[in-house]
């Protein structure tokens, strides 16, 4: 009984005049019901929804359904958008009126001040998951539904996509709605300017996971808004900005790993990656010259090196305030590289994979505007004139990815990229700045569009590659996403941090990226080693970002906006060879990446984990944001801190093996630990791994 306790609902069982049993057929009024898979649903006199599963609360609703209805507007500035309410009303549909079981449903009327009212239906939806769907009605003009999960002492909210503040977001509002992430991202909360602020971000996703093992998921294209015992510290609202029925899946676990498993059963799961993406990729820009010359000195320096990614095969540009940037087309800068499939050629003779550059940004002045605009394939205001928007080069516009013949020109010349080049996969950019007041080709929401653009540019490359490279021999990388991304991407990879050591938008907030991102069933995930903007980045910043990207499952360079300051893997001869080892490193880590690669294709298990999915029951481990578990044996503290030699480290209950110097440590306990560069902390579970220690 203690899920009514949780609800308040102790007087609950004598409240309702008319109850049947579960086998009812639904001819009398019901409070509960009992489904097929045996899941246990019951509705308090108040509008509690609680749904239970072998005895264990894995729902609580505290008490209705609230309806609003308003005036908002929005602003937008460089991908990033504000929005503002006016007039709101509010009101809550808490009286419970009745309910039915009929079939494997049940469902519950509700009511509420005004003539509001609201349906709510309960049914099993697959092994380990549950279907919850909201109906409004009797509200005039209603524009959100909103839902109040119960903050006992006791609960826990991680996840909600890609955060970089932290893994549990109990005490947090937030905007969930796909944006730029922002610079700096430490502007005001009530505003999405330039820098952003602690909850801008490129992934968002309406989810969250109870460490006690049970989730949550809104399925909706919606924005949405999560107040997570901010306001009040014992509810949890999520709301939808939609007047359209409201479905939310409840996950049941019953471990925070089953959890991730069962979301994955409704988002879909990536490609899989082929064995090269494990050994490290190094980015080089500047033409072919630059590129073979690259090739040569990494070969000289003994570094590893599954693939060379060349963002600027486009063409070079500056970008705005100065800084290395590319053009956004998918052709070859001719200029640039010459014959650039005769090197892409040249580098497969060597053993090394290519990949390119690509972004959903059509430029008047480039390649592509004038044949998609007169073919009516781009976007479109509501005059039906092609609608052209702010991007990081000047006015732009996209495709119309609602429109099949936008998708099959975008995806011919992707598939020239792998057939006329020889390219084995690239970055695919971008994806969230697309206006919310476009008119889409296929009448769907304009907001809804806007949430799923990413979804539909990254299904594009692996539809592409997966037509044109079907045993797999291929990789590509995103930023962006929503609900459902993961079954249409591969490798996701954490945004443009700056070049710092900031605990807002640089070094330190990559940790969380990568968590927040596992937690969200993404279990391919990397990173920029050093950042990307700002800058320039220190040497001291390279090696121990560095060090990070060696213990990450996708070991990715980037040169940086400011390529010609910022620190590089060959500035000098210690840099080199810390590079160098660091990089064989994550090579002797390929078979452990490999093996959990291979599990995730059905478990949807992080390669990367928080350390409560590894050890759920001990208290100690949920609120870690800033170290990571490869798998469940090593767990790894990289050095976030400038001029750090140590950290504290939190350990779980265990016997731990210090990576580096091979001693054991007794588990439960925080402890302060060395961390020269070159040594970050380091600990195997359970076993020495000497192998590591070796590696010179």
């Amino acid at each position: 009984m203690r899920f009514l306790t949780l609800l308040g609902m102790t007087a609950l069982l004598g409240a309702t005049a008319c109850s049947s049993d579960d086998s009812d057929s639904g001819s009398a009024s019901t409070d509960h019901a009992t489904f097929s898979d045996g899941a246990r649903a019951q509705v308090g006199s108040d509008g509690s929804v609680s749904l239970s599963v072998d005895g264990r609360t894995v729902l609580s609703l505290t008490g209705g359904v609230r309806l609003a209805r308003y005036e908002e507007t929005s602003t937008s500035l460089l991908g990033m958008w504000s929005f503002v309410r006016d007039a709101e009303e509010t009101v809550l549909v808490n009286h419970f009126d009745g309910g039915t079981k009929s079939g494997d449903s049940f469902v519950a009327k509700l009511s509420g001040d005004g003539g509001a009212k609201a349906t709510v239906t309960i049914s099993p939806l697959r092994a380990g998951a549950s279907l919850v769907r909201i109906e409004a009605s009797g509200y005039e003009g209603v524009r959100s539904i909103a839902l109040p999960f119960a903050c006992d002492a006791e609960a826990s909210f991680y996840g909600f996509g890609e955060q970089y503040n932290g893994i549990d977001q109990r005490g947090e509002a937030l905007s969930l709605f796909v944006s730029e992430q922002g610079i700096g991202r430490d502007g005001p909360e009530d505003l999405a300017t330039i820098a952003g602020n602690a909850h801008t971000t490129y992934y968002p996703m309406p989810y969250f996971l109870d460490a006690r093992g049970f989730g949550a998921l809104l399925r909706t294209g919606a924005r949405v808004l999560a107040d997570v015992c901010k306001t009040d510290e014992s509810v949890a609202w999520l709301e939808a900005e939609s007047a359209a029925p409201l479905e939310l899946v409840v996950l049941h676990g019953p471990t925070p790993l089953d959890v991730i498993r069962e979301l994955g059963d409704e988002t879909g799961r990536p490609a899989p990656l082929p064995d090269w993406a494990f050994s490290p990729w190094i980015a080089v820009q500047g033409g072919k010259d630059a590129v073979l010359a690259e090739a040569d000195a990494l070969a000289a320096a003994q570094v590893p090196v599954g693939a060379l990614w060349v963002q600027d095969w486009t063409g070079a540009r500056t970008n705005a305030g100065g800084g290395y940037g590319v053009q956004y087309r998918w052709v070859a800068d001719e200029t640039l590289y010459p014959d650039l499939a005769g090197m892409i050629d040249d580098l497969h003779g060597r053993g090394l994979k290519f990949l390119g550059y690509a972004n959903p940004f059509v430029m008047p002045k480039l390649d592509h505007f004038a044949a998609m605009d007169s073919q009516g394939l781009l976007i479109q205001d509501d005059s039906g004139a092609t609608y052209l928007h702010a991007s990081p080069a000047g006015d732009a516009s996209h495709p119309d990815l609602t429109k099949p013949e936008a998708r099959a020109y975008v995806k011919s010349y992707l598939a020239k990229m792998v057939n006329d080049l020889g390219m084995d996969g690239w970055m695919a950019d971008f994806g969230e700045w697309v206006p919310i007041d476009t008119v889409p080709s296929d009448g769907s929401d304009a907001m809804a569009a806007h949430q799923r653009y990413p979804i539909e540019w990254h299904r594009l490359s692996r539809e592409v590659m997966e037509e044109q490279r079907p045993a797999g021999d291929f990789a590509f990388i995103t930023r962006s996403g929503w609900t459902g991304d993961t079954g249409a991407t591969q490798i996701t990879w954490a945004g443009d941090q700056e070049c710092t050591w900031s605990t807002t938008d640089g070094l330190p907030t990559v940790v969380p990226a990568l968590l927040n991102l596992g937690l969200a069933a993404q279990p391919y995930v990397s990173h920029d080693v050093a950042g990307f903007s700002g800058g320039p980045s220190s040497k001291e910043l390279f090696l121990r970002w560095a060090e990070l990207g060696a213990f990450t499952p996708i070991f990715r360079t980037h040169e940086g906006n400011m390529r010609d300051q910022n620190w590089a893997w060959d500035k000098d001869a210690e840099t080199t060879a810390h590079f160098a080892r660091m990089a064989r490193i994550h090579q002797a880590l390929a078979p452990d990446f490999k093996a959990l690669a291979a599990d995730a294709q059905t478990s949807s298990a992080p390669i990367l984990r928080a350390l409560m999915l590894v050890f759920p029951d001990d208290p100690g481990s949920r609120g870690v944001s800033d170290e990571l578990m490869i798998g469940d044996a090593l767990l790894v503290a990289p050095v976030l801190t400038e001029g750090a030699t140590s950290r504290s480290v939190y350990l779980p209950p265990g016997t731990w093996f210090d990576v580096w110097t091979g001693q054991s440590v007794d588990g439960g306990q925080t402890l302060n630990a060395d961390a020269p560069i070159g040594k970050p902390p380091v600990y195997s579970f359970g076993e020495d791994r000497s192998d590591l220690r070796a590696i010179q």
